[in-house]
This record gives structure tokens, C-alpha cells and sequence, in this order.
């Protein structure tokens, strides 16, 4: 049975911000998330979508994404109200606006909180984002408005790991010092909506910040329930129990959602880009004609049409749609069975040929290579697939074990995020710097550095499409198609805002946000 003691806690925070809102008229938007449980609430820690929907709601960048997209070239003001930049682009001054609270109780934010958090977010024994500085040299606060950031090398998006994104996300230094390892489940930011209460395996509730900068939520609670099975959680909004409902990213689903009364199915980017990633270093995929040969074999339409349109879409390039600097032309070689054979012969194996690849038991991704698996049959290549656990496929592909690699990805949406960490040498696996640069590709390598050096952006996006044509036409990897993301809701809710992209991968519920 649980403490009387320990709910009244749970609600005394709670009570000082919405205390004045008469319990008839309080908005309570009930969602419902595919996990069986919280990861975690720091955001410099957790990558999961299940935790960065949530983190979304309860932290500020020093700028951001508009809400409802993921345009770097149209990033806003968020804690910073402006800043200034030095004439070679290295020192980056950004003021912050006066009076920001940090919630529950954890007074004004300063530009002390914005130095620790981002140094925070730098430090590789705590943050899983630290990658994305590690071109800064120093980060400090002239005065209590002012923090100054000093880059060796500019990044090619300032701008874009500063925001509400990740590392970009500004904790509250008290809050993280006095609740240690509690801040996991009660961090504290200066979002629109705050924590309350958690209760493991049930879910999480969160209230809101009437004090928000940009004005009071005109939602007052928020519940996020973990439902980890799909007809449970469809259930639960059929029945009306939730509004709005992580939902499964396949055609069915949508088109069955979509028929329901007073319901609204969201698709929206990013999209999670999936490539065949092809080891040039391992026989007999040394051979150009042989991975000439894979692409030539690969039916994207076949994919699509198999995940279903209205939820998925084909790649153009090796990094994914909409990116700033993506070649969304890229010469990607076509369906073409007949030349994929040809080139088999040429190289050799007119008979035919055997390849490997460890594959995780993950659903939507054994069932994409399944395909791919029987498009290579056809061509006369036996694609025997080594089908392990998530876990387990991401420790033994980081070891280099496989010949080919499938992934899914989205990042922060500049192109030289993507092609960094999948086809720089740096980035090679085994490497000491090693992301996930499973193709052993370094072809490219000239104009990812060129890019990121030049201060001229039309230089740089001819730099990144030069760069994506030479991977391209290498074959370093295979594009397949996009899975883009799919939430419902009941019309009741309007988020306040055009919901085009997220890159939390949930809706962002603000001060925006309404419920009827």
C-alpha cells in the first residue's frame, strides 16, 4: 500500500504552480507511449524515443527549432534572446533573456547553468552527445546573462547543437547537484511543462510551468503512460483512456486510425533512413562490380509499397531527406536486375555468389532485409542472414564482424552529421575514433573537412552533394527508404502549430497546445 506521506510530497510541488486552477476546469491530456518503463528524463544521456517525447516538454535550448519542423537555416531565439558572432566565426557571445525560472523551485536561470550544462553535455563520461563538441575549447560566462562558446574548428551547424535537441538541452545546475542520481526521473529544466511524479512501469506525470517565459500552458496536466503492448495501447484510445498515442509506423495502423471518429493520424519527419551499409575492405565486396551489382538489385519501390506509403517514403541519397545540404538528386543506381547479373558475371561469379550479414531480430528490420534478401535471390546473390538480438547485433557490428550492415537512423538534420559519422575515416569501426562507419568509405573525406572548414554556405552545401555523388557512385552504402514518423490523436487536442517535423520524435506540447 502506499505512504500517504509520499503522495502529498509528490504533490507539493505541483500545488505551487497550478494551485489557482479550479479542479473542474484542469486540462489533463493523457498519452500513451510503446515502453515498458522511463529510461531516463537527463537529456544529455537518453536516446530513445519513448524518453525524448517527454524530454521534449520540459527543456529549452539556448535557440531552437521552430515547433512542427526541423529547418537548421530557420532556428529561433529560445534562452538566448541574441548573440553575436566574432569575424572568423570561432567565438559565438549569446545573451540570455532576464527572469527564466527553473522548475520546481530551483530559482532563475543564469548563464552559470548554461556553462554547466553545456560542459555537461561535452563530457564524455557523462553524456552520450559529447561527439557533437568536440570542436569547442572553452565555454564561459562573462557575466550572469552572457555565455561566451570558443570553437578550434566551426562546426558546420552552430546553431544546431545549441538547440532543444540533446546536448543543446540546458539543465538546472542545482537541481542536478542536489538530486544526484534522482535526477534521472526528477530533472529539472525550464520547459512549458514540469516534473510531478513517476511511478515505475506506470508512468509519469508532469504539470504546468505557469511561470513558462513564453507564457502559461493552457494544458495543465500531462500523464504519460507506458503501455508496451500495441492492442493494449489501441485499446486504451479507442476506449478513450488516452489522446493522443505512439503509434506503429506501418500502413495499416494508420489507415485504421485514420477511419476513427474525431481522430487525427500525424505523419511526420524526421525520417529514419535505412542503408545497406557495405564493407569495401571484405572479399567479395572489394569489388566494385559486385556492390554495383547489390544496388542494381534493390527495388526501393518494392520496400516502400511493402511498409506502406502514407508511413514511409524512398531514400534519394545516402543521407535522408530534407537535411540541410542533402543531394536530394543523388545519382542512386536504379532497379536494374538485368545489369546487376551482368555485373556479377563480369566480375566473376556469373554462377552466382554467397554473402553474410548479421542481422538483429528487431521486427521492422528483419523484415526489411527479408526483402532485400529475396530482391538479391534473383539475381543469383545468397544473402544468408546471422539473425542475433538488438543488443547483441549492435556490440558484434561494432566489432566489425559483419560484411554488411543495416541501419536506421535520423540526426541532427545538417548533412554533415551524417556523412561524419557514417563515411569519414575517422569515424571507421575499430578505429580509435570510431562512430559508425561500417563501409571503411574515406573517399569523401577532402570534402566533408572542406565543408565544415569554409565560411561560405554556398560552398558548403556544393561541398556535402560533391561528397554524397562520390559515396554514391562508390557504393559505400545502399539506400532503401525513409520510415517516417507516426503518432495519432483525438481531435480535441491541437497542438497550436503545424506539425511538419519533431526531432524529439514525438509532437512538442506547449504553451501552444490546447485541449478541448
Amino acid at each position: 500500500m502506499r505512504c500517504f506521506a509520499s503522495i502529498a510530497a509528490g504533490f507539493v510541488g505541483a500545488l505551487l504552480l497550478w494551485a489557482t486552477v479550479p479542479a473542474a476546469a484542469q486540462k489533463v491530456l493523457n498519452v500513451g507511449m510503446a515502453a515498458a518503463d522511463l529510461g531516463s528524463l537527463d537529456p544529455h544521456r537518453t536516446a530513445t524515443t519513448p524518453d525524448k517525447a517527454i524530454i521534449g516538454w520540459m527543456f529549452n535550448g539556448l535557440v531552437r527549432f521552430k515547433p512542427g519542423t526541423m529547418n537548421p537555416e530557420t532556428i529561433e531565439p529560445d534562452l538566448a534572446q541574441s548573440w553575436d558572432t566574432s569575424a572568423d566565426q570561432l567565438t559565438w557571445t549569446f545573451h540570455l533573456r532576464k527572469g527564466v525560472q527553473c522548475n520546481n523551485g530551483y530559482g532563475e536561470l543564469s548563464a552559470d547553468d548554461v556553462v554547466f550544462s553545456l560542459k555537461r553535455a561535452s563530457d564524455p563520461k557523462i553524456s552520450s552527445f559529447s561527439s557533437d563538441y568536440a570542436d569547442v575549447t572553452a565555454i564561459d560566462a562573462p557575466d550572469a546573462a552572457t555565455v561566451r562558446i570558443t570553437f578550434k574548428r566551426r562546426p558546420p551547424s552552430v546553431l544546431g547543437i545549441l538547440t532543444n535537441y540533446q546536448g543543446g538541452n540546458i539543465v538546472c545546475r542545482k537541481a542536478v547537484e542536489k538530486l544526484g542520481d534522482d535526477f534521472r526521473t526528477k530533472a529539472v529544466g525550464t520547459g512549458p511543462f514540469a516534473i510531478e511524479s513517476y511511478t515505475p512501469n506506470q508512468s509519469i506525470t508532469l504539470v504546468a510551468n505557469k511561470n513558462y517565459f513564453r507564457g502559461a500552458p493552457k494544458i495543465d496536466r500531462i500523464v504519460y503512460r507506458y503501455i508496451p503492448s500495441d492492442a493494449t495501447r489501441d485499446l486504451a484510445f479507442t476506449s478513450g483512456e488516452i489522446d493522443l498515442i505512439y503509434g506503429r509506423q506501418d500502413q495499416t495502423w494508420a489507415e485504421r486510425m485514420k477511419s476513427l471518429p474525431h481522430t487525427v493520424v500525424d505523419v511526420f519527419g524526421p525520417g529514419e533512413l535505412s542503408d545497406i551499409n557495405l564493407n569495401i575492405t571484405k572479399k567479395p565486396l572489394d569489388d566494385l562490380r559486385v556492390r554495383q551489382a547489390i544496388a542494381y538489385a534493390v527495388n526501393r519501390a518494392e520496400l516502400v509499397k511493402f511498409k506502406g506509403p502514407l508511413t514511409a517514403r524512398e531514400a534519394v541519397s545516402i543521407i535522408p531527406h530534407d537535411y540541410l545540404g542533402t543531394d536530394e538528386h543523388a545519382p542512386l543506381y536504379p532497379y536494374d536486375p538485368a545489369k546487376a547479373k551482368q555485373l556479377l558475371a563480369d566480375a566473376g561469379y556469373g554462377n552466382g555468389l554467397k554473402l553474410t550479414m548479421i542481422q538483429t531480430s528487431l521486427p521492422s528490420m528483419l523484415n526489411t532485409m527479408q526483402i532485400v534478401q529475396a530482391q538479391l535471390k534473383k539475381v543469383g546473390i545468397d544473402l544468408q542472414l546471422e539473425v542475433v538480438d538488438h543488443p547483441t547485433f549492435h556490440a558484434q557490428i561494432r566489432k566489425d564482424l559483419s560484411m554488411m550492415v543495416l541501419y536506421a537512423a535520423a540526426r541532427l538534420p545538417v548533412a554533415d552529421v551524417y556523412l561524419t559519422q557514417f563515411f569519414h575515416s575517422r569515424s571507421i569501426v575499430g578505429a580509435p575514433t570510431a562512430v559508425t562507419n561500417f563501409s571503411h568509405c574515406s573517399v569523401a573525406d577532402q570534402e566533408i573537412d572542406g565543408a565544415r572548414q569554409t565560411t561560405d554556405v554556398t560552398k558548403q552545401k556544393a561541398l556535402w552533394i560533391e561528397a554524397q555523388d562520390k559515396l554514391t557512385k562508390e557504393v559505400c552504402a545502399v539506400p532503401l527508404y525513409e520510415q517516417l514518423q507516426v503518432w495519432a490523436h483525438r481531435d480535441k487536442l491541437n497542438f497550436g502549430y503545424k506539425l511538419d517535423a519533431s526531432l524529439t520524435l514525438g509532437p512538442i506540447t506547449n504553451e501552444q497546445s490546447t485541449l478541448q
